[in-house]
């Protein structure tokens, strides 16, 4: 395992690498293991070099662990909008979670149905690219000098074009109250329509999943506490036609509910493979039908469907030509091989980021054969 301390460090190690590197962050996802190459970690690439709250404004080196983040934004009642997902239940992994790893997979949680993704609270970044060379795009304020959104094409790259070294983040005050309303008993064609009701309804749901498992839809709310209150109330009353409606106001069991979903709980522990979709809420229910998994999470309305499925089965070919693309994110090392973890991409969107890699990485050291 290489283990640079420095930017300086690590670029030094990519312009004489001999070989293949595979990068990670706190190596929480595990998905290292899909790239050939020598092991390198960005964990020893640390600290929070730049915090001013009062421009909202974050800056910490890819290594910084998201608990440390997370501690430090909290001690000025701040957080991180995008709700990263922790993979460790979910995967059985070890580590901790870094901002680099976070940025890298765009990783984004339930809230992003209303605020975005991660990639949109990303204010510039720095990476090195394949040839060794130290880049940096953006700042502190948003911008484009390179002719490319460095920004947009690093986020969710998986280290494919570089390797992040240090991330700018817009950062946003925490929320003071939130709610939950839970329905019981719909299918799942009835509970991502109760979802669309509620996303498109006028009291900025924050939150919309559906758990088939255990019958329950949740729509989540979130802002200053009168406000929270009344938009949950009219909310209630709007999805009356859907199913009894009960309001969950306790912080603690709201937390505790959205926790869950984030990181996929229900799985954790549970044999076979975990698919994650991103489909149109509209055809998911067909979809899910369709894939005979052993257990379904509904997520973002219904735009996000976790599965789990028998071990080795070829979800993409049971369920076809859709919408959407379908992500290998466990399976053992040999079903992953055969599968591919992501889906792939039509020959145009292929040949455009065949071009994209040889131009940051023209050696193909940086995670070869991640995404294709």
């Amino acid at each position: 395992m290489i283990r640079p301390n420095s930017e300086e460090e690590l670029a030094g190690i990519v312009a004489g690498a001999k070989g293949p590197l595979s990068i990670q962050g706190g190596g929480t996802r595990g998905f290292a293991d899909n790239a050939a190459g020598e092991r390198l970690t960005t964990s020893g690439i640390t600290g929070i070099t730049l915090y001013e709250p009062g421009a909202l404004t974050l800056v910490a080196r890819a290594g910084t662990q998201l608990e440390e983040i997370r501690e430090r934004l909290a001690k000025d009642n701040q957080r991180l909008p995008f709700e990263p997902m922790d993979h460790r239940a979910l995967l059985g992994t070890e580590g901790e979670p870094t901002i680099g790893g976070v940025v890298a997979a765009n990783i984004s949680g339930p809230r992003r149905v209303m605020v975005g993704a991660a990639r949109d609270y990303v204010l510039g970044l720095r990476f090195v690219d394949g040839r060794g060379t130290v880049i940096r795009n953006g700042g502190r304020v948003m911008k484009n000098v390179t002719g490319y959104d460095l920004v947009k094409l690093l986020s969710g790259s998986y280290g494919t074009l570089g390797i992040l070294t240090e991330v700018s983040l817009k950062v946003l005050p925490k929320v003071a109250a939130s709610a939950t309303i839970v329905l019981k008993g719909l299918s799942d064609a009835q509970a991502v329509a109760a979802m669309a009701a509620a996303l498109g309804s006028p009291f900025e749901v924050s939150g919309a999943s559906h758990n088939p498992g255990t019958g329950e839809t949740l729509l989540r709310l979130e802002g200053f506490e009168e406000s929270v209150r009344y938009r949950s109330e009219r909310l209630a009353e709007l999805l009356k036609p859907f199913a009894p409606p009960r309001i969950e106001a306790k912080p603690d069991a709201v937390a505790k509910l959205w926790a869950a979903i984030r990181d996929v709980t229900a799985f954790a522990g549970k044999e076979g493979d975990v698919w994650r979709l991103s489909v149109k809420p509209s055809d998911a229910p067909a979809l899910v039908a369709r894939a005979g998994a052993k257990q379904a999470l509904y997520d973002w309305g219904g735009g996000l469907v976790w599965l789990r499925t028998d071990a080795g089965s070829n979800l993409r070919a049971r369920l076809g030509a859709f919408a959407g693309h379908a992500t290998l994110i466990r399976a053992s090392a040999e079903t992953r091989a055969h599968l591919g973890v992501f889906q792939p991409e039509p020959a145009p969107l292929a040949r455009l980021s065949a071009g994209l890699r040889a131009q940051f990485d023209p050696r193909g050291i940086l995670n070869p054969g991640m995404m294709g």
